[in-house]
């Protein structure tokens, strides 16, 4: 097993974005639900620089960017959505520092991980920065940088927690496979080289000098085996996208020590089963791969299955709750 295998994870935690505009009111919520893996909350619902895109091009080492009508471009020198990108994410690192002063668990921090960004940030002629191998080196070594700064300064601010690093990389697939639009919408750029992307992955993961990063995705056709090439301690995914195709990809994962971060609750506002019912199909998957029932609940976090950003303030609170409830669930009857 890798060492990130060793690292602990709770049972249960969220993926990221949140509902709301109220940063402390979010930090409370997240970390009053899952006493043993909180997570920074995200809220996108303030606008340009607190969506996750936005956000993550704020954390850039010598890079910037600006809003445009087509979204987010590279720019030359920081202008205000850099600066109240920034800021927003301060005011999220206070609160969550007043309610993590003693906490010494895991604690997990989101950022776009670099073939999404590539995919979604734009050049200065309005192509994505995936069309150009250059530019994506160059916005890759400057997440690195910009991530070991505001790992850095999570680690001042909660000495005690163990941090947990989440890549979002919802576009991933779209990047192996050739499928992300160019400008005009007529055509896709050429798929990357999965090696390019692997070690890219892994370049980016180094930021985190050791410690346990996770990926995510709520895309069909997780790449499970490239990421765990990578150096990913955890995968991250909408368990209700899984198919048969990909069970010999997740025993290995299990197998090899990686963590599974499975969303088994809906992200939008919907009827939410009892506990049990939302962790059927992971016991299915379990004996189906013929693995240990013991080695669930190390083997398995259980979160909702994309953000919740979209989601009511009511349902995202009780969505959090049933992912506590559920992994009680799996740990008292595994079978």
């Amino acid at each position: 097993m890798s060492e990130n295998s060793q690292f602990s994870f709770g049972a249960a935690t969220g993926v990221g974005s949140m509902p709301g505009e109220d940063a402390r009111e979010a930090v409370k919520t997240v970390t009053g639900t899952f006493e043993d893996f909180p997570f920074l909350p995200e809220l996108p619902a303030r606008g340009p620089g607190a969506d996750m895109i936005g956000r993550t091009a704020g954390m850039l080492v010598e890079l910037y960017a600006r809003v445009e009508p087509s979204g987010w471009r590279i720019g030359d020198r920081p202008g205000r959505d850099t600066r109240r990108a920034r800021s927003w994410l301060r005011q999220d690192l206070d609160a969550l520092e007043e309610f993590t002063q003693d906490y010494e668990g895991p604690l997990k921090v989101q950022a776009v991980g670099p073939w999404t960004l590539a995919a979604q940030l734009e050049l200065k002629n309005g192509e994505a920065a995936l069309s150009d191998p250059g530019a994506c080196r160059d916005l890759a070594a400057s997440l690195t940088e910009g991530l070991r700064l505001h790992l850095a300064e999570v680690g001042r601010r909660g000495p005690r927690a163990r941090i947990v690093l989440q890549l979002d990389e919802p576009s991933l697939t779209a990047v192996l496979r050739g499928r992300v639009a160019t400008a005009s919408g007529y055509r896709t750029h050429r798929a990357v080289d999965r090696q390019i992307v692997e070690s890219t992955l892994r370049e980016v993961m180094a930021a985190h000098d050791g410690g346990p990063v996770v990926v995510h995705s709520c895309a069909p056709d997780v790449p499970f085996a490239l990421l765990r090439r990578a150096g990913a301690a955890g995968v991250s995914f909408d368990f209700s996208l899984l198919t048969e195709r990909d069970d010999e990809a997740i025993g290995e994962a299990v197998e090899g020590g990686t963590r599974l971060l499975a969303g088994v609750v809906g992200g939008t506002d919907g009827p939410l089963s009892d506990p049990a019912g939302s962790v059927m199909g992971v016991r299915t998957l379990w004996r189906r791969l013929g693995l240990h029932p013991g080695l669930l609940a190390r083997a398995v976090t259980l979160t909702p299955a994309c953000g919740l950003a979209g989601a009511s303030p009511a349902y995202a609170r009780q969505a959090l709750a049933h992912c506590v409830r559920a992994a009680r669930s799996l740990a008292d009857n595994p079978e």
